[in-house]
């Protein structure tokens, strides 16, 4: 699995910060990012999953 954001759709609310914060981050005004490569390690994917059904503007990709 491989995330990414779509800066187009993200609007900053940090749900995906905060429910896998070992995944995203936030750039300088707050929006989502993904952190390094974007790519999650197997124990790691249940909280993208997380981060991606709770995010309001379906702005996470997984790559599937």
């Amino acid at each position: 699995m491989k995330l990414s954001i779509d800066p187009g759709r993200c609007q900053g609310h940090g749900r995906c910060h905060t429910l896998a914060p070992e995944l995203f981050g936030e750039d300088d005004e707050g929006y989502g990012q993904v952190l390094g490569d974007g790519l999650v390690p197997p124990d790691g994917e249940r909280a993208a999953r997380l981060a991606v059904a709770n995010c309001p503007e379906r702005a996470i990709d997984t790559g599937e």
